[in-house]
C-alpha cells in the first residue's frame, strides 16, 4: 500500500522536486520551463494538475487552471491551525488549553492522539499534531473549538476566500467524488488564504510564526524535496497524497533575506 501510494504520487514530487532545484535561478527565466513540466505530467498522467507560484517580493507569479475546483483533502489542516490561533489571538482560547476526549473518538490515522486517550492534549499539542503528523483525530477534536467545519468555512470567509470550503470531518471529507463541490478549493484561493495566514496581519506575529513553525516541522513531508532546496532556503508545507485519484500540496519557500516563494498544486485524476 505504500509504495502504491509513493508512485501515485509521483507527478506532484516531480514538479516539487522541479520547483525546489529552480529557486536558485532567476525567477523571470523560469515561468516557461516550470509550466512545460505541468503539462508534460498531465499529459503523462492524465487529470488535472492545478498549480500556481507567488514570489512574495514581486509581482512573480506562475498559473495553470488556477480557478477550478480540486478535492481538498486533509491539506485543510494547516487552515484549521490558522483558524484556532485566530482564537488564541482574540483570547478566546488557549494553547495550554487541556482537551480530553475517549477513545471511541479516534478515527482512522490517529499517530499521536492514540497515545493520549488517558491523559489528553492541550490545544498546542493538538494543532501540532495536525499539521506535522497529520493526525485525524487531532483535527477533529480542533473542529470542535471552531464550530465544526461550517465554522471553519465562515472563518475562510472572513478572510475574503469565497472558495475553499470544509463540508466534513474526517475521514469522509477524503471521499472527493467528480463534480462534487464539498471538501474542495482552488489553487489561487488556497495560496491567498494561506498567505495571509503566514505573511499579513491576519494573525498575531507570535501566531505567525508559530503556524509557520509547525509548517516547517511536517513530519510526512517528502524528505526528497528538502534535498533540493538551495543553500539559505527552508520549506513550510502542507502536503496529503491521499490516492492514485488526488493529491493537494502547499509549500512555501522561505528565502533568509525575508522573502518567499509560495506554491498551491492540486492534483485530480478522476
Amino acid at each position: 500500500m505504500l509504495r502504491f501510494l509513493e508512485e501515485s504520487c509521483v507527478p506532484m514530487r516531480r514538479f516539487a522536486c522541479a520547483l525546489a532545484f529552480t529557486l536558485s535561478l532567476p525567477l523571470a527565466s523560469e515561468a516557461g520551463p516550470l509550466m512545460d513540466t505541468v503539462g508534460q505530467l498531465e499529459t503523462e498522467v492524465g487529470g488535472r494538475i492545478g498549480v500556481v507560484l507567488r514570489h512574495t517580493g514581486s509581482d512573480w507569479a506562475v498559473e495553470h487552471r488556477e480557478d477550478e475546483r480540486f478535492p481538498m483533502a486533509s491539506t485543510f489542516k494547516a487552515l484549521l491551525c490558522g483558524a484556532v490561533l485566530s482564537r488564541v489571538d482574540r483570547g478566546e482560547e488557549s494553547l495550554d488549553d487541556l482537551v480530553t476526549y475517549k477513545a471511541t473518538e479516534l478515527v482512522s490515522y490517529s499517530p499521536v492522539t492514540k497515545n493520549h486517550v488517558a491523559s489528553g492534549m492541550s490545544v498546542g499539542q493538538l494543532c501540532e499534531a495536525t499539521v506535522t503528523m497529520s493526525d485525524n483525530s487531532a483535527a477533529n477534536l480542533l473542529l470542535k473549538r471552531v464550530d465544526g467545519p461550517e465554522g471553519l468555512t465562515r472563518f475562510l470567509r472572513g478572510l475574503g476566500d469565497r472558495v475553499t470550503r470544509l463540508d466534513r470531518n474526517e475521514p469522509a471529507m477524503n471521499e472527493a467524488r467528480r463534480g462534487d463541490p464539498r471538501d474542495t478549493t482552488s489553487p489561487s484561493a488556497v495560496l491567498k488564504t494561506l498567505d495571509r495566514l503566514l505573511f499579513e496581519g491576519v494573525l498575531l506575529p507570535s501566531s505567525r510564526a508559530q503556524l509557520q513553525q509547525w509548517m516547517v516541522d511536517d513530519k510526512v513531508a517528502d524528505v526528497l524535496i528538502r534535498k533540493h532546496l538551495p543553500k539559505g532556503w527552508r520549506i513550510a508545507d502542507k502536503e496529503r497524497c491521499w490516492s492514485q485519484w488526488f493529491a493537494w500540496d502547499y509549500q512555501c519557500y522561505l528565502a533568509g533575506n525575508g522573502t518567499a516563494i509560495s506554491c498551491s498544486s492540486l492534483y485530480d485524476g478522476q
